[in-house]
């Protein structure tokens, strides 16, 4: 059986040799070319076909390629936008805190007779008996109890408890505050108090009654009592009301001032509040 199929085999080989040495003959005379051109097209078409898929998985695993590339790039470009972004926010701080801080040195420029400290608001105290702001300037800065403190807008308290590097500022929204004012154009005086609230809400109470009260009208310190320097101002009159068979009328006065986002505060160091309190004292 072995030697039958082996025998059978080299019967095939030798066919198989003859076959295609015969096929090679008739090709090359040209005698198959029918037969070639009507094998072609089928040919043809499925080598089409593999080469098509082959360039489609080579575009698709360059687009893999691609993909990731640009996804890696996406992500870059994010963290270089993340950082523009908060570069932009720190510039924008340092230009608005820069125009503020130029806007009180205008200020400061005006008054050569007096001596300001700047300082930060470094908190707002609105739960104790007494509204008021935290700065960050103390005794080793020159600030003492009963100094005047504003802004370029002005008025914004007196300092009432201070330690080294602190001070806490009674504001003149608060309602234990009371401020000499004089009303700019007819030069009536009245006392300015507080309402208790952030919003710059004031009143003017005893002004003579036949002083004339304009809406719009400046209302300044008067310097009154020895308290605060005079001409600071502390907000414009937006209405007024006067009683019957009074002796006095009243005002409605609004600070310049937004007490809810105010950052940098002027301490007037050069001003001293008056001691009149020997004067309270019955002669013997």
């Amino acid at each position: 059986m072995r030697r039958s199929w082996r025998s059978n085999r080299l019967v095939f080989l030798i066919v198989c040799l003859l076959l295609c040495s015969g096929l090679m003959l008739l090709s090359a005379t040209g005698i198959l070319q029918p037969l070639e051109d009507i094998l072609s097209v089928p040919l043809f078409s499925l080598t089409s076909t593999f080469n098509q898929l082959s360039l489609g998985f080579d575009n698709l695993l360059n687009q893999s390629q691609d993909v990731a590339v640009l996804q890696a790039r996406v992500i870059e470009l994010e963290e270089q936008l993340a950082r523009i972004q908060g570069e932009v926010i720190q510039l924008r701080e340092v230009a608005s805190d820069y125009e503020r801080l130029a806007a009180l040195l205008d200020y400061t420029t005006r008054f050569t007779e007096r001596e300001f400290v700047t300082a930060d608001v470094i908190g707002v105290d609105q739960q104790s008996a007494v509204r008021s702001l935290i700065i960050n300037r103390g005794t080793r800065d020159g600030i003492a109890v009963g100094m005047p403190v504003e802004t370029e807008l002005g008025l914004v308290g007196r300092v009432f408890e201070v330690s080294a590097s602190s001070a806490r500022i009674q504001l003149i929204t608060d309602q234990n505050s009371a401020v000499s004012g004089r009303l700019q154009t007819s030069r009536a005086e009245g006392s300015v108090r507080g309402r208790g609230l952030l919003t710059g809400n004031l009143r003017m109470q005893f002004i003579p009654v036949d002083s004339e009260v304009t809406v719009g009208d400046l209302v300044v310190t008067s310097g009154l009592g020895g308290n605060f320097p005079p001409d600071i101002v502390i907000g414009q009159v937006t209405s007024r009301r006067d009683f019957e068979f009074e002796l006095w009328q009243e005002a409605e006065v609004s600070s310049l001032i937004d007490f809810s986002t105010i950052e940098f505060v002027l301490v007037v160091t050069s001003f001293r509040p008056a001691d009149l309190s020997i004067f309270d004292e019955a002669p013997q």
